[in-house]
């Protein structure tokens, strides 16, 4: 058994290593209290349901437009999709959330996030912000599926997705018909959503074409023929019977034949051991094509398609990469991924237990360091999105609470997204951001020269108090957060700087992976506000800390010190990791 449950405590490291990867940032209290917690206690309390979001609310009207149709009074759409995800963005930092709450409704998002990039959507594609939502609210009801009814869980989830009304647009669903398929849908339903191509970097040439060893183009184009007949519902009045939520509906006359469904026997390859997927009698209507007939066709399609042993895996494979390390090699595969693929298929698909039984494991809290070599601590490069969050979460910083504020913030922060090489929900193709599937970069891809000159730049403006009558500017007071959480030590520099490190860095050890040279240098960068002075820079920090609170330019002094060190910090190698 490769994935031996690790029962220790967590202490402060590796408390801070799991709270990282399975939320969008913890603070310095949330550390503190899961350090004293074993990993299966711990992961009991992140993975407890909270209470659905309350929808997201237009600005021009102050009620929520995705339940009803919007009208001449709402926004426009292009912007009611901006105030999507910006409410969005509100749950991944769960700040209307109690803080017993918190860290479970992040654990939420954060799965949420991850369906998303393994399902992906691009706005600019779908265009509806309805759709947006209700796709998002669909990933929602299946994200947290360990404890919830067992067809909650991912083969139900890709069933539910295929006839979306998101889905639907993206992938062209709406244009495949009787006579004339349009095989986009399914040929990334097997490729990206399920079955894949294989280990990437260990697959096998192709003898025969149209071959990819574990499907075959008769099987996408079989897989079109289920898919076919579907519309797109713009009312999104046609509601799931299991979910309660908008999907599309079927092409039909008056008398709800489904004309454009391909009714034939669809014939798959010996890849799937030549199995048939045929319409069910009892769901026709006169032997022809019904919404129902259709749905059932769906069901029978995802049901073979997970039944191939390389499904399973494909899909451990993604949830590895996205809470582990991006590099898979054949050992890996051959153990952790068929361990955890075997989880999944004992558990009916639900990926909750898989995640659980991966980040309570001794694999994934042992030989930690901050090589990108190794796949344990500091191994995955944050993406734009998780250098916000967790900068936002751990200084506790809120966003406005007044609507028009916290729409211009969360605009400014997606702008900022998009310049650090994320833009939010618009990857540029169907198979989503490079950093989540493309070999051999995956999460390196985050990384260039200006990619990473605008994560330093985002860090600098947010650590500032001078741009605060800027509409949507974050300005995180450091000499307040500091005074409240690490006023204890401040007054050190060499302890202040090694505590801060111990939680802002993915180190192994409190203490031996920071060099002296190293902790110099930080300490460099803190004392250049007053190193020229004559009483030296240590007396002119102490005594600006001190008097702070009462003497306003010493306040400042110290403001502008803190800024220097932060900055240091927060830009340094080690924090785009983690």
């Amino acid at each position: 058994m490769a994935l031996v449950q690790f029962s220790g405590i967590l202490e402060r490291k590796r408390a801070a290593h799991l709270l990282r990867r399975i939320t969008f940032g913890p603070n310095k209290g949330e550390i503190d209290t899961f350090s004293s917690l074993t990993p299966a206690a711990a992961l009991t309390l992140l993975f407890t349901d909270t209470a659905e979001p309350q929808p997201p609310v237009d600005l021009k009207t102050g009620t929520t437009w995705v339940t009803a149709p919007s009208t001449a009074a709402n926004s426009t759409d292009a912007v009611l999709q901006e105030y999507f995800k910006g409410w969005w963005l509100k749950q991944m930092l769960a700040q209307d959330i109690s803080s017993a709450n918190r860290l479970p409704a992040m654990v939420r998002e954060k799965i949420v996030f991850f369906l998303h990039t393994h399902l992906t959507t691009i706005q600019e594609v779908v265009g509806n912000s309805r759709a947006l939502y209700f796709q998002n609210v669909l990933f929602r009801k299946y994200a947290l599926d360990g404890s919830k009814p067992a067809l909650i869980n991912l083969k139900e989830l890709t069933k539910k997705v295929s006839i979306d009304n998101a889905m639907l647009i993206l992938l062209d669903g709406k244009l495949n018909v009787k006579g004339d398929p349009n095989e986009n849908f399914g040929r990334e339903l097997i490729e990206l959503y399920t079955l894949g191509k294989g280990l990437q970097g260990n697959i096998p040439p192709s003898t025969v074409q149209g071959d990819y060893i574990y499907y075959t183009e008769q099987d996408v184009k079989a897989a079109a023929l289920v898919m076919s007949g579907w519309d797109t519902n713009t009312t999104f009045t046609t509601l799931d019977a299991d979910t309660g939520l908008p999907r599309g509906k079927a092409k039909t006359n008056a008398t709800t034949i489904a004309t454009q469904h391909d009714n034939s026997v669809k014939q798959f390859s010996a890849r799937f051991n030549n199995a048939t997927i045929t319409p069910n009698p009892a769901l026709l209507s006169s032997g022809q094509a019904t919404e129902a007939s259709m749905i059932d066709e769906i069901s029978q399609l995802v049901d073979l398609i997970y039944s191939q042993a390389e499904c399973p895996k494909n899909i451990c494979r993604k949830i590895y990469r996205f809470f582990i390390y991006h590099e898979i090699d054949a050992t890996i595969d051959a153990t952790i991924i068929s361990e955890l693929a075997a989880t999944f298929v004992a558990n009916g698909y639900k990926i909750e237990p898989v995640i659980k039984e991966l980040l309570g494991s001794q694999y994934f809290y042992d030989l930690m360091d901050a090589s990108v070599d190794n796949d344990k601590f500091g191994a995955i490069i944050k993406s734009p999105l998780e250098l916000v969050t967790e900068t936002l979460s751990f200084f506790e910083y809120s966003l406005p609470a007044q609507l028009d504020a916290y729409y211009k913030t969360t605009d400014n922060l997606f702008t900022q997204l998009r310049i650090m090489g994320m833009n939010f929900m618009n990857p540029i193709d169907v198979s989503g951001f490079d950093a989540y599937h493309q070999y051999p970069m995956f999460n390196r891809a985050w990384i260039s020269t200006n990619a990473l000159n605008r994560r330093y730049n985002f860090i600098f403006l947010s650590m500032t108090t001078d741009n605060m009558m800027m509409d949507g500017a974050i300005n995180i007071d450091l000499y307040a957060y500091m005074k409240l959480r690490f006023g204890s030590v401040a007054a050190d520099p060499d302890a202040f700087i090694r505590e801060l490190i111990s939680y802002l860095f993915p180190l192994s050890q409190e203490i031996t992976e920071i060099t002296t040279e190293r902790l110099n240098y930080f300490k460099q960068q803190f004392f250049q506000l007053g190193e020229a002075l004559p009483q030296g820079p240590l007396v002119f920090w102490q005594f600006s800390w001190a008097n702070g609170d009462t003497v306003p330019a010493s306040k400042t002094d110290a403001r502008g010190m803190l800024q220097d060190l932060v900055n240091a910090l927060l830009q340094s190698p080690e924090f785009q990791l983690h």
